[in-house]
């Protein structure tokens, strides 16, 4: 970025300890079975696993074959057979049911628990990696995965250390904090302060609606980030071939643009070029004893960043080709004059062309969400947003059997749209606050900075930037304020509009902490049902303006698309 971290910003604490319990713990529990086995693991815990646990660490203890578990019978020829499952009444279903007639050979059936909460990311990001979390709580009123999330910030408890001050906010986040206390019996107080704040995604649906503007963003919504890495396919790779990438704080290149706003990006890496091809041209005059070193200690680095620096220069120019055909400006534009509250009759109107045009489902939906939650869910009412008749003319309304009296689309728009009162959001959002308070909110916390001057995005003030100056981040200003006031206090009308739920726990010995506010300070912040890539950029912005180091931990890593498409797979 362009400014400057404080000096007296804390180092993280070194985190790829919990791989290590991770791999240590799995090795152990193929070590039960000796001999060679098959291995069946779920389809989502195979990137995570890779993390962990690469092939070749497998093979070492003894695992023959590998399959991912696809709910047919199976056909293996070994006497162990390994499951690595989620707790899915389905997937166990299926494993006891009757088409698999494997286990009739089998003499002994045991199970056991892989404890595998945390996967790091990268320095500052910490992923329990359950995309359904957001689901399976939020819409369907399933609490089991909130046993996990306690059960991880246990683990970190274990190994790091207490936290001495733990906020939150949000109905999950007090259901997560009730079972910590009870199997917690205490929170002591750390030296150097460390706290940790907790958010829950019924405090801010607006923020992963936003369409992201930081490079990091982009790519995930473009080609889908999973565990870390992403796959850039051929209009990148330039071959016919697709290549995997790491993305984290080891790729150089990557590291200097992932929190930049996108249009600082090509900027960036032309010049990174012209710093390459200088630290190229040194070999010219080199006598051999120099041309030695420079290929023994620098040439292998150079390389590496030369492939990286052009692979990321491919996928800007892909991401920038795809945006064009999206009419992305106009997109952004409508975004930035919903969370202002302007000129709401044109963006009806653009909305309302994208609908007609059929250019995209989720990204209808995720405009009428945003539109909802802007002007406070019922403004603008079904009979105005969705026109049912135009939509069904141009043949997306599909009619079903008779006797029934939803179209197949309705019955989609109907999971997030409240049937009770035309506008507002649906189950996954209505359950859990019967109306947006967002201007309100907007207003009190000032989460639109004032229009009247340019915003520079080179030299940004404030974490508005991820959203090109328009919108601060609703979750992060709760962060950035809470941090301030050292609490909930004066926070009041705020949380009165988000239904409250807020709480505050200390140390259980009553140590001050406050005398140490200017110390340096390590703040862990959970996000149950998944944050964004922008909202984490806005967080390593607030701690080098203000000399915190953030540490995220993420149900799963979300985007608007992922988040509608929860609400509109094949569960529905």
């Amino acid at each position: 970025m362009a400014y400057d971290a404080r000096r007296d910003c804390p180092q993280l604490p070194d985190f790829s300890v919990l791989k290590r319990l991770a791999r240590d713990q799995l090795i152990y529990l193929l070590e039960q079975l000796p001999g060679k086995k098959d291995l069946f693991i779920e389809a989502d815990l195979m990137s995570p696993l890779d993390r962990i646990a690469n092939l070749s660490t497998l093979k070492q203890h003894e695992v023959d074959k590998l399959y991912k578990v696809e709910y047919k019978p199976i056909i293996s020829t070994s006497d162990q057979l390994c499951f690595l499952i989620r707790p899915r009444i389905k997937t166990v279903k299926w494993i006891c049911g009757k088409y698999i007639k494997a286990l009739v050979l089998l003499t002994d059936v045991t199970t056991d628990e892989w404890a595998f909460y945390l996967l790091p990311l990268d320095d500052d990001i910490i992923s329990l990696e359950l995309p359904e979390f957001f689901r399976d709580n939020f819409l369907a009123g399933d609490q089991r995965w909130v046993r996990t999330a306690g059960s991880a910030l246990h683990l970190l408890h274990s190994i790091y250390g207490p936290f001495s001050k733990i906020y939150g906010i949000g109905r999950c986040s007090k259901v997560t904090q009730v079972y910590i206390k009870k199997h917690n019996a205490y929170y002591d107080t750390n030296t150097g302060r460390r706290g940790r704040k907790q958010r829950s995604p019924d405090v801010d649906f607006v923020t992963p609606l936003c369409s992201q503007v930081v490079y990091e963003g982009l790519v995930d919504d473009t080609f889908r980030i999973k565990c870390g890495c992403v796959e850039f396919g051929p209009e990148v790779t330039s071959s016919d071939k697709s290549v995997k990438v790491m993305l984290n704080s080891q790729d150089k290149v990557f590291n200097e643009i992932r929190n930049e706003h996108f249009s600082n990006v090509f900027n960036f890496l032309s010049q990174k070029a012209k710093n390459l091809q200088m630290a190229y041209d040194k070999r010219r005059g080199m006598d051999i004893k120099q041309m030695k070193t420079f290929v023994s200690e620098e040439l292998k680095g150079l390389k590496q960043e030369h492939r990286l620096l052009s692979l990321h220069i491919s996928a800007s120019e892909s991401i920038m080709k795809k945006k064009t055909k999206q009419d992305f400006q106009e997109m952004l534009k409508t975004e930035h004059s919903l969370l202002e509250g302007f000129e709401i009759r044109e963006c009806t109107s653009f909305i309302e062309e994208h609908i007609i045009r059929q250019l995209s489902m989720i990204e209808s939906l995720r405009l009428l969400c945003l539109l909802s939650l802007t002007e406070n869910g019922d403004f603008y009412g079904m009979n105005h947003l969705l026109t049912f008749a135009n939509l069904k003319r141009l043949g997306l309304l599909v009619e079903q059997q008779p006797g029934e009296t939803l179209t197949v689309m309705e019955s989609k728009v109907g999971k997030l749209v409240n049937d009770k009162t035309a506008g507002k959001l649906t189950d996954a959002f209505s359950s859990l606050a019967k109306k947006s308070n967002f201007r309100a909110l907007s207003r009190k916390l000032n989460l639109v900075p004032k229009s009247d001057e340019e915003y520079n995005l080179r030299v940004p003030r404030d974490m508005a930037y991820i959203f090109s100056g328009a919108y601060i981040p609703l979750s992060c200003k709760l962060i950035e304020q809470v941090l301030e006031r050292d609490g909930w206090t004066g926070l009041e009308d705020a949380t009165k509009l988000l239904n409250g739920h807020e709480f505050c726990a200390t140390g259980t010995n009553g140590a001050d902490v406050k005398g140490k506010s200017d110390a340096p300070r390590i703040v862990l912040v959970m996000f149950l049902g998944g944050c964004t890539f922008s909202e984490i950029s806005a967080l390593r912005f607030l701690g080098k303006e203000k000399g915190y180091k953030f540490i995220v931990v993420t149900t799963a890593i979300t985007n608007s698309s992922r988040l509608i498409e929860a609400l509109l797979d094949s569960h529905m």
